[in-house]
């Protein structure tokens, strides 16, 4: 009678917020990822020692800045893990506007520290790299444009996102910037896939990234002396992909032993784009082997946790930072082993970088955020049901 009178009454979860994260949590993920941080902490003892001394800074100069940026880095990641799916989209979607506007006012205040890529903003007391920030917060809202358009007169999400991945990696093209443009390329696509998009459509578009690439290669110096360098069949060995090779042939199996490394007197970028060829050299294909181990079951452990997702939202804005987090590592690791061009790529959670370790740390929190257990009945009964 009371109720008919005045209404049910909400419930409301009794369970403290920090119990149930844990008890929802993907622990084995964010174990994976801790471990990840703590091995780029080992390499960059050794890694970034010499560049601290070229540089005139004392020898653990960039190790303190990277467990400064870690520390943020972790923190971010476990907050936003915390947060609901609600609550990590509107987030994303208030940082991806304010990181696109970033990206498009590099031109005019953004600087390229010698490298030849107008990539960052200098803030004095470092610097910021835009499109790593931008990179998750373009999946969550590709993702919700693309589970809009699947509602009863929903808008036209897919071709919206389709239009601004075009838009972006148009922006980035212009840094110019390959290879975060075919990562957000590649990120769109595995989430055009997963929301049903025919076959023809994704071979079209890998035909369009050729075509660019082409056009590309005829009108960017910077690009054809990359790709020129790929392609050649010697490699000079006073360059950073022939310093890398010999460094990982010279690690074999077990290494050859902790801080006897030389690669990394030689290499500008040994703490940044090539640290698997300190790991290589150093530490041997035993330490690389776990590197790759403990990505790929951050990945393939995401994967199988949001198949069991029921809100098309969730499922796809995981899979894309699942799908960018695996890829960025293996394009990082194959640069270095010349099975792809030079991109300037760093290894998430492992080089060093503030922008690219805190990027990647909310990229992974909201990851965690997705994956985590939900009362709901899987989406395999669902479908079950339906075939009886």
């Amino acid at each position: 009678m009371t109720e008919m009178v005045y209404g049910t009454v909400p419930l409301r979860d009794a369970e403290p917020i920090l119990p149930k994260w844990w008890r929802t949590l993907d622990k084995w993920s964010m174990s994976c990822v801790l471990i990840l941080f703590g091995i780029g902490i080992l390499l960059g003892l050794a890694a970034s020692v010499p560049l601290a001394e070229r540089n005139g800074f004392e020898p653990f100069h960039y190790v303190k800045r990277q467990v400064f940026f870690g520390t943020l880095a972790m923190g971010g990641m476990l907050l936003t893990s915390m947060m609901g799916p609600i609550l990590v989209r509107r987030l994303a979607v208030l940082g991806f506007l304010i990181t696109f506007i970033a990206l498009l006012g590099l031109p005019f205040f953004g600087t390229d520290f010698g490298k030849g890529a107008v990539r960052w903003y200098s803030l004095g007391f470092g610097s910021m790299q835009p499109s790593e920030f931008l990179k998750p917060g373009f999946v969550v809202v590709a993702a919700w444009l693309m589970a809009a358009s699947q509602e009863i007169n929903g808008p036209p999400g897919r071709l919206w996102s389709f239009m601004l991945a075009i838009t972006i990696a148009m922006v980035l093209v212009m840094q110019p910037d390959f290879g975060q443009a075919c990562l957000v390329l590649f990120g769109w696509g595995v989430m055009y896939f997963i929301a049903g998009a025919p076959m023809i459509l994704l071979v079209s578009m890998a035909g369009l990234v050729i075509v660019g690439g082409m056009v590309a290669y005829h009108n960017s110096e910077h690009f054809a002396r990359r790709i020129d360098g790929f392609l050649s069949t010697d490699v000079d060995p006073t360059t950073q992909l022939g310093y890398a090779t010999n460094a990982i042939r010279e690690g074999g199996f077990f290494g050859v032993g902790v801080g006897e490394g030389q690669v990394k007197w030689s290499l500008p970028d040994a703490h940044t784009d090539f640290i698997i060829a300190v790991a290589a050299e150093e530490y041997g294909l035993i330490l690389v082997m776990v590197i790759i181990a403990l990505y790929a079951l951050v990945v393939v452990r995401s994967f199988l946790r949001l198949m069991r997702e029921r809100d098309p939202f969730i499922r796809l804005a995981g899979t894309g930072l699942a799908a960018m987090f695996g890829v960025q590592a293996m394009i990082n690791m194959g640069v270095a082993v010349r099975l792809l061009p030079a991109k300037g790529m760093t290894l998430p959670f492992v080089s060093y970088g503030g922008s690219s370790v805190i990027a990647s740390g909310l990229a992974l929190g909201m990851l965690l955020a997705f994956t985590r257990n939900r009362p709901q009945g899987e989406i395999r009964d669902i479908l079950r049901g339906r075939v009886r």
